[in-house]
């Protein structure tokens, strides 16, 4: 598995923290680790978050809970553990 630092909840400031406070699950307090790997870069954690909307919407020829299957096929076929 690839290793990318990430910046944590409790060190975000600024941009970072204003874009984490909007993410934070509720029942964990925490920033998925697949967003917090744009930590670095906030323009491309703006983009990845526009970019997951616009795939994730549900359509007339693919509802929501469809592409949501796909998305946990995928990863269980990549073995990833989120």
């Amino acid at each position: 598995m690839a290793w990318i630092r990430q910046i944590d909840e409790d060190d975000a400031e600024g941009e970072v923290k204003r874009l984490y406070d909007a993410l934070l699950v509720p029942e964990s307090g925490k920033v998925d680790h697949i967003l917090k790997i744009h930590g670095l870069h906030p323009a491309g954690l703006r983009g990845h978050l526009a970019l997951y909307r616009a795939v994730m919407t549900g359509s007339d020829t693919l509802p929501k809970a469809e592409r949501e299957l796909v998305a946990y096929t995928v990863s269980r076929i990549n073995e990833c553990h989120y």
